[in-house]
């Protein structure tokens, strides 16, 4: 799944010029006619830096909420559905007559509200947990625990999930990933410069298992964290993981116990309901072996000690204050540089809206998502898809058959906007007023076994992958559609009031985005029923390959913080994403137009109003430590480069801004990438 951003990454809402972003009016109609006019810097030439020219005075102005790593449009928008959120479970959760689903949310909310109750408990919740682990005195035991991970607290160092099979799309299959890292990312582990991180990591398990009351909690700690390098020293870097032709390795349960001798396979699928399962993809196949090793060699003590740190880790934020509170000083302050701990109803309402999460979605669609919404939303994706068909009809470096299949796959893209057309059923889901750690436990388990189950039947192809209230927008290649939820469909991004340049530049290249990514470096070896196969040509292939080489190059020029380059490769499909879509934008602006001349607006022509959404959807800022692991962790580029990075390759935005040789943005016609 291709998301527009990560978790993670941030982006900055337009608000009124001399407002810090907290008070600028979220998801209101951007004055004057869709773009924030006083918050350019124009002392800033468009060529010297794009971004800053349409940004710097309002990002001079931007205050970074204390419990934010970063703010931005995403960032704003989510603290604006936050609040919606907050208004939908507190109405819940103060009605004796509320029923069935919303009797449930607002059973889960008042159970995370109260926090007096969770306090007196301390780490009792946890106890039959850390029992468990104390008991499992076998590799066979522990690997068991590992298996039951997806349904509780427990740790594992083989993640599994159901998914659509990549290679028979008409069915779900077992998939197994590489985990059992505590840290970001693997670099944190085995890059010197994050020698203070990792020592503080130390610390923090230390912290946890003596909140747990595990014996020779700092030599324990040591132990896990040395445990934790061995498996990120073996481990695939997240350049190798986004590699979809390598990450697919079909097994039986018995050749995978062959291939990675040293871990009871058996026991692990067993406990996680998969035993019956007769095969499973292995996504990092070379890895595997070598965990397997660790596995096998590591005392029996470290493994619990890592369990119990994990298990401890995990359940944090559903127990008392303490561990709340060590959770946020490493996870939130020493790792991301935030400054002050979410309010409780804020993690109360990511609480319920992760586990019930399409329970929250439908009452937050009934009261803020209006119909006409949608329907104007289907408008400017038509267009859009109309725009990439004739790029890809007119594009010189592709071959008639290849240009056939890849107009076959947009033809087959499915487009969601909105809200999903079947809810999630949870009437099977327990909920209990007063048990929030047991809450969590069971929506964990109810969704897992949701998920195992769905093993002998076919692809939901009406299922989302996030909820309404989320602010994102993914692809889904072995789906092959693409998803909007309601939450991201208001300013800067979509206003049916505002300016239509600015909306094809905003939510028009998002679209235009999420599109592209079906062609990415990628998302192109799926075929229109997402399928993972090879449909190109291959002259075609590696005149492709020649210009997404050259754009990596480019945006591993980048240096948004000094001695820290962006990963080009790492970043490469957003990359891709981000210019196809801004071209795509603007094309499909002009589809718009009909043929009739754009209205010029305080000076500023349609295209340059289309390059002037792109970049305002992309303000914001992150703190220092926040930026850094976005650049070890994150394959989305930082907020600079996705504007900066791609207008420098769109010739249009030079005719439309005057740019010339000599501006520190100008590239040669014949180094400009190319591609759609």
């Amino acid at each position: 799944m291709k998301t527009l951003l990560a978790a993670a990454a941030i982006g900055v809402a337009a608000g009124l010029a001399g407002l810090s972003l907290a008070d600028a009016p979220v998801g209101a109609h951007i004055a004057p006619w869709g773009f924030d006019l006083a918050g350019r810097d124009t002392t800033v030439a468009p060529g010297a830096d794009f971004y800053a020219y349409a940004n710097g005075t309002y990002l001079k102005q931007l205050v970074i909420p204390a419990d934010r790593p970063g703010y931005g449009s995403f960032a704003a928008l989510s603290a604006l559905s936050e609040d919606r959120v907050h208004i939908i479970l507190e109405k819940v959760a103060h009605d004796p007559a509320a029923r069935g689903d919303d009797a449930k949310i607002g059973a889960f909310y008042r159970a995370y509200m109260d926090e007096a109750h969770v306090d007196a408990l301390g780490a009792r919740p946890l106890q039959p947990d850390l029992a468990r682990i104390r008991a499992a005195t076998t590799r066979s035991a522990l690997a068991a625990l590992m298996g039951h991970a997806a349904e509780g607290f427990y740790g594992s160092w083989f993640d599994p999930g159901i998914g659509v099979d990549a290679k028979d799309p008409a069915h779900y299959a077992v998939y197994l990933s590489q985990s059992g890292l505590g840290l970001p990312d693997r670099d944190y582990y085995l890059d010197p410069s994050f020698a203070p991180q990792k020592a503080a990591y130390q610390a923090y398990v230390a912290r946890m298992l003596t909140l747990a009351h595990w014996p020779n909690a700092r030599p324990r700690a040591a132990a896990v964290v040395a445990l934790e390098t061995q498996i990120a020293e073996v481990s695939w870097s997240r350049i190798d993981r986004r590699d979809q032709s390598k990450s697919y390795t079909p097994m039986t349960p018995e050749a995978l116990a062959a291939a990675a001798p040293g871990f009871d396979w058996k026991a692990f699928l067993a406990a996680g309901g998969l035993g019956d399962a007769r095969r499973v993809i292995v996504r990092q196949d070379t890895a595997f072996p070598k965990i397997a090793a660790i596995f096998a060699r590591t005392p029996i003590s470290t493994l619990q000690a890592w369990q119990a740190f994990t298990a401890t880790d995990a359940a944090a934020p559903d127990l008392s204050k303490p561990f709340v509170d060590a959770r946020y000083a490493f996870r939130g302050k020493a790792l991301t540089g935030q400054q002050q701990q979410s309010p409780r109803w804020k993690r109360a309402g990511d609480a319920v809206s992760g586990d019930m999460g399409e329970a929250v979605g439908r009452a937050y669609v009934s009261a803020y998502f209006p119909p006409d919404a949608k329907a104007k939303m289907l408008q400017l994706v038509g267009n859009v898809r109309t725009a990439l068909a004739a790029r890809m009809q007119r594009v010189s470096w592709m071959s008639d058959a290849t240009k056939a299949k890849a107009l076959e796959k947009l033809s087959q893209l499915n487009v969601k906007v909105g809200y999903p057309v079947k809810w999630r059923d949870y009437s099977a889901l327990t909920i209990t007023d007063g048990d929030l750690f047991g809450d969590v436990v069971r929506s964990m388990a109810f969704e897992w076994r949701r998920q195992v189950r769905r093993l002998n039947g076919p692809v939901d192809h009406s299922e989302w992958g996030i909820t309404p209230q989320t602010v994102n927008a993914y692809y889904d290649p072995t789906m092959n559609e693409i998803v909007f939820p309601a939450a991201i469909l208001q300013p800067p991004f979509f206003d049916p009031d505002g300016d239509m340049a600015v909306n094809y530049g905003a939510i028009g290249a998002v679209i235009g985005h999420e599109m592209t990514h079906g062609y990415d470096d990628q998302g192109r070896l799926f075929d229109g029923a997402g399928r993972l196969t090879d449909w190109w040509a291959p002259d075609d292939d590696a005149k492709f390959r020649a210009q997404t080489k050259r754009l990596g190059e480019q945006y591993s020029a980048f240096e948004p913080i000094p001695g820290a380059h962006i990963k080009g490769n790492q970043t490469m499909g957003e990359n891709i994403a981000d210019l196809g879509g801004v071209l795509l934008g603007l094309d499909a602006y002009h589809l718009y137009l009909a043929g009739q001349p754009a209205p010029v607006l305080d000076g500023l022509t349609g295209d340059q109003r289309v390059f002037l959404g792109w970049a305002q959807i992309w303000r914001g800022a992150m703190r220092p430590d926040a930026l850094r692991q976005q650049l070890v962790a994150d394959v989305h580029s930082p907020l600079t480069a996705r504007v900066n990075g791609v207008v420098r390759n769109v010739d249009a935005w030079y005719d439309a801004w005057g740019i010339k040789p000599g501006d520190p943005l100008y590239l040669p016609p014949e180094q400009r990438v190319r591609i759609w």
